[in-house]
């Protein structure tokens, strides 16, 4: 991996399904949610994903760059604004696309990461720090 190298473009559908699944497996049921009336009394503009849904998108999409999660050292992010998922069979889509920024000491890479929805930046500052595969490695073509 070099600077610049810019990785092919995830696209994660989520439909309220999604939500439900995800409330499950995280715990977190909260109406915002699943409720349109909760998300509205709160100012929402509809039912939005769990940022952690979101985050979680975007870390599932570095995997699959990087060979796996072990080669993931860290990950984080800020969450910009929320994924608004209609209540319909469609959903939204959900795009992450990532770009090496910086060669680290110790064999390690930068990624920087983003995740937009309908145009729309959903995840701030987001970065990963890999463990570059020893077949990518300059010099290294054994």
């Amino acid at each position: 991996m070099q600077p610049g190298t810019e990785f092919p473009a995830q696209t994660y559908t989520v439909t309220r399904a999604t939500l439900v699944r995800y409330a499950g497996a995280s715990g977190d049921f909260n109406p915002i949610h699943w409720s349109d009336r909760q998300a509205s009394a709160v100012g929402l503009p509809g039912v939005i994903a769990h940022g952690m849904l979101t985050m979680g998108l975007a870390g599932q999409a570095v995997a699959c760059w990087v060979g796996g999660t072990a080669a993931i050292v860290e990950f984080s992010t800020r969450f910009a604004n929320p994924v608004v998922v209609p209540d319909d069979d469609k959903g939204t889509e959900i795009v992450i696309s990532g770009v090496v920024k910086k060669i680290l000491a110790d064999g390690l890479v930068q990624i920087d990461v983003t995740a937009t929805c309908q145009g729309e930046k959903v995840l701030g500052a987001a970065k990963a720090i890999v463990r570059d595969a020893p077949s990518h490695n300059q010099g290294d073509n054994r």
